[in-house]
C-alpha cells in the first residue's frame, strides 16, 4: 500500500494569532510556524503501517509557498519517503481553499497511484475540515473520517474506529480510500537529529501548480477577521443562596 500524506504548513499552535489592524486577517510574517498538528498524527499513522508491513512507501505532499519546504523536510525527518512540494506564490497561497487542496491531491494521486491519502481531520488556521471528504468525493474513493484507531481488516479492507458524538464507530474501508485523523489516532514522534540529517538527502520533488493545470481562483472572499470577545471577569459569592440570587438577577433562574 503506498500512501500520500498531506501536511500543512501553519502558525505555530502555541503562537498567540494577532488579527491585522484593517481587519483582513492575521499576522503571519515573523512569527513561529509548524506542521499542522493533526496532519504530524497522520503521518505518524502512516509510519507505524509501513514499520508493520502493511504500507510499502509514505509520501509527504504540501501545496503551499516555498516555505512549505520546511515541514516537508520535517516530514522525511519523521519516516516519510519522499515528498512532493506543489509550489505557488506566498500571495496564492494566503488564499487556498480546500477545493483547491483536494483538487491538486487527486492529480498527484492519479500520475503517481497511491493506494490510501492520510490527512489530518482539519488544519489549526482555517479549522475547515473539508479536504478529505472533497477528495473521497473526487476521487469515487470510501473515506474514514475522524479516525481513531487503524488496523488491517483484510482481504484488501483496513479496519477504522472513528470518534462521533455518540461514541466509537467501527468500520471496513475497501483500498483506496481517504483518511483523516483525529487527535487521540496516536502520538507522533520527535524527528531525532540523525533523521534530520538523513532527511537533507531524501528526495523532494518540486511542481509549479500550472504543470497540474488547477485553478486556484479563490471561490470564497473573507470580508472581516476580528478577535473573539473579551471575557468578562467572573465574581465571588458567599453561598448557594446568593449564587441562587444572582442567577435569578442575571436571568438564568426563573423565579
Amino acid at each position: 500500500m503506498k500512501i500520500l500524506v498531506g501536511v500543512k504548513r501553519v502558525v505555530d499552535y502555541a503562537v498567540k494569532i494577532r488579527v491585522k489592524p484593517d481587519r483582513s486577517g492575521v499576522f503571519t510574517e515573523g512569527v513561529q510556524h509548524s506542521m499542522n498538528p493533526f496532519d504530524e498524527i497522520a503521518l505518524e499513522e502512516a509510519v507505524k503501517l509501513k514499520e508493520k508491513k502493511l504500507a510499502t512507501e509514505v509520501v509527504a505532499f504540501s501545496l503551499g509557498g516555498p516555505k512549505s519546504a520546511e515541514v516537508l523536510r520535517t516530514a522525511l525527518a519523521k519516516g516519510a519517503d519522499k515528498a512532493i512540494h506543489v509550489q505557488v506564490s506566498d500571495d496564492e497561497a494566503g488564499k487556498l481553499e480546500s477545493f483547491h487542496v483536494a483538487k491538486t491531491l487527486q492529480k498527484i494521486v492519479e500520475q503517481e497511484k497511491f493506494d490510501a491519502v492520510f490527512l489530518g481531520k482539519q488544519a489549526i488556521d482555517d479549522d475547515s475540515s473539508q479536504t478529505a471528504p472533497i477528495l473521497a468525493g473526487l476521487l469515487d474513493w470510501p473515506q474514514a473520517l475522524y479516525a481513531s484507531k487503524v488496523e488491517e481488516g483484510g482481504s484488501g479492507h483496513m479496519k477504522v474506529t472513528r470518534e462521533i458524538d455518540g461514541g466509537l464507530d467501527t468500520i471496513k474501508v475497501k483500498v483506496p480510500f481517504v483518511l483523516s485523523a483525529d487527535l487521540r489516532l496516536n502520538e507522533p514522534r520527535y524527528a531525532t537529529l540523525p533523521n534530520i540529517m538523513k532527511a537533507k538527502k531524501k528526495p523532494l520533488k518540486n511542481i509549479p501548480i500550472k504543470d497540474l493545470g488547477v485553478d486556484i481562483t479563490p471561490q470564497t472572499e473573507t470580508v472581516e477577521v476580528t478577535e473573539p470577545p473579551v471575557r468578562k471577569a467572573g465574581g465571588f459569592v458567599e453561598d448557594v443562596s446568593a449564587l441562587v440570587a444572582k442567577l435569578k438577577e442575571k436571568g438564568f433562574v426563573k423565579a
